[in-house]
């Protein structure tokens, strides 16, 4: 298969699940990334804003912000395809954007750097047992971890991980993949 026919089984992965095997999924997975070391380490958490179809985020969040640590969000340059991440305080400094994203405003939020955030909960449709992803498409992570120096996680559940994925130069691989049975590396 090649990535247009892995997104789209991605996307259809996700789709089929039911509101409650979704909810469970996506409880296990906190779970799990919430009782790792990397997690706990980590003072500044890049995440993103889960839109319906993505493993909800806004509990990681909030747990965060509980256990005083710093949520960075990224916000979608889309000419040069870059993405900013801006600390987010409260939900309220959201704004809907393009397809209905939900990104940080830049006039409510504080710019934090990349050398600032100690860990990135990277998002994506399929996931290999190397830490290849097939992700929306736009490129804009593999951009941005290009020279990222903290830790990357991914969190998926069981059907969402295949053995490989194709992968061109520039895809750059997570460092740890999380299902709800724990980590897988």
């Amino acid at each position: 298969m090649d990535k247009v026919q892995l997104r789209a089984r991605g996307k259809q992965i996700m789709a089929s699940l039911s509101k409650d095997e979704k909810g469970l999924i996506e409880q296990k997975l906190a779970d799990q990334l919430l009782q790792s070391e990397i997690y706990k380490e980590a003072d500044t958490i890049g995440i993103t804003i889960s839109q319906k179809n993505e493993w909800n985020t806004s509990p990681i969040i909030e747990k965060s912000w509980q256990l005083g640590k710093t949520a960075a969000v990224p916000k979608c340059d889309p000419g040069p395809r870059h993405l900013h991440f801006y600390q987010l305080d409260d939900f309220n400094q959201l704004e809907t954007v393009f397809y209905g994203l939900q990104e940080p405003n830049p006039n409510l939020c504080e710019p934090k750097k990349k050398s600032a955030i100690d860990l990135i909960i990277v998002p994506g449709l399929l996931f290999d047992t190397r830490g290849y992803r097939i992700g929306y498409g736009g490129g804009y992570y593999d951009r941005f971890l290009s020279d990222y120096q903290g830790k990357t996680v991914a969190l998926a559940s069981n059907a969402q991980v295949v053995e490989a994925l194709p992968h061109e130069a520039f895809d750059i691989p997570v460092d740890h993949l999380i299902t709800e049975d724990g980590f897988v590396f």
